[in-house]
């Protein structure tokens, strides 16, 4: 069979996860990694090529990819690079600002459609899984509202795109953001009383950041808890830590999380569905995602299809390596 050819475009810790996740999956194989610092990624990768992200002639007649996986922040990466890309090739990312995904799927989907490549977007566990089981937990007891919850445990579950949108801000060195669910939430849902929730009322955030040498430190936390999708609407605590202390006592990617909803059924009997994922590293539980979607492009490619797609528009086959048979045997 075949191999899938996958580049990826953006070299952090799903990138690093993404390398990890295609050496598990015997269909696809490495071709190439893209950065805006080639220099950088050298020093840590030699096996494959690793070319300037910008030189797409280049890189596109060396590399020749079928799906491109592209590792960059939400904030200011994706929406740059994301209808950029998807003219050129096909695509999957893992774009998670909630809030704005109708506007960014909107330009990815003109970009795709107008060059003929699929583009799936905003993947990952969350947006990505949960947000089938949110659809699915509607669909199955109507009239309920699905929940997302993240960060359950006492430390709380690290958020790769929160402490990416804290390293854009000016001042600020290196961040960490964890996000705490709100346990008396949880349990009202769960009692059966389908709370209309504000941004706010579910989770809070705690940001740990490292300060650049001389910077305000004042004017950092004002844009951190004003920063609009992010932190605006939460209870935010920022504390300032030395560069040791983040990379010692904050160490490590760890996540997890809980999609919910709760109503009736026929005569007023109780229903809830629950979904709970725990993640070692979160960064590579996106991208074993973002790798399983890879797949699931290049079956659509193949297929003649093209614009931008997120989860909720893929058969679930798709991103197996299983043939119908084996699926159909052992699997439903």
């Amino acid at each position: 069979m075949e191999k899938v050819r996958v580049v990826i475009s953006g070299f952090g810790n799903v990138g690093r996860g993404v390398v990890a996740s295609l050496k598990r999956n015997t269909d696809m194989e490495l071709a190439g990694i893209l950065s805006r610092n080639p220099a950088r990624v050298k020093k840590e990768v030699s096996d494959v090529p690793v070319m300037d992200v910008n030189d797409s002639d280049a890189w596109l007649a060396a590399l020749k990819p079928d799906v491109v996986i592209l590792c960059g922040g939400s904030k200011n990466d994706l929406p740059e690079w994301g209808p950029k890309m998807a003219k050129l090739v096909n695509t999957v990312d893992s774009f998670d600002n909630h809030s704005q995904v109708p506007e960014y799927f909107k330009a990815i989907n003109e970009a795709a459609n107008s060059s003929g490549h699929v583009s799936v977007i905003s993947t990952g566990w969350d947006p990505g899984i949960f947000s089938l089981e949110r659809v699915l937990a509607n669909a199955f007891i109507p009239g309920a509202r699905a929940y997302g919850f993240y960060g359950l445990g006492e430390k709380g579950g690290l958020s790769m795109g929160h402490s990416d949108a804290l390293r854009t801000i000016k001042g600020v060195k290196d961040a960490r953001q964890y996000t705490h669910a709100i346990p008396e939430a949880i349990d009202e849902i769960r009692d059966g009383k389908n709370p209309a929730f504000q941004p706010g009322d579910m989770h809070t955030r705690e940001c740990f950041v490292v300060a650049e040498d001389g910077a305000d430190k004042d004017e950092i936390v004002k844009a951190i808890k004003e920063m609009p999708g992010y932190f605006a609407p939460y209870k935010t605590n920022v504390t300032f830590v030395s560069q040791q202390e983040l990379d010692t006592k904050y160490a490590g990617f760890p996540h997890d999380g809980l999609a919910i909803a709760a109503g009736t059924t026929g005569d007023n009997n109780s229903a809830r569905v629950e979904y709970r994922c725990v993640w070692g590293s979160n960064p590579e539980a996106t991208a074993n995602v973002l790798v399983a979607h890879a797949r699931a492009v290049a079956r659509l490619a193949k297929e003649g299809k093209k614009g931008a797609m997120t989860i909720l528009d893929i058969p679930p086959s798709y991103f197996s390596t299983l043939d119908r048979e084996e699926l159909l045997k052992h699997w439903i």
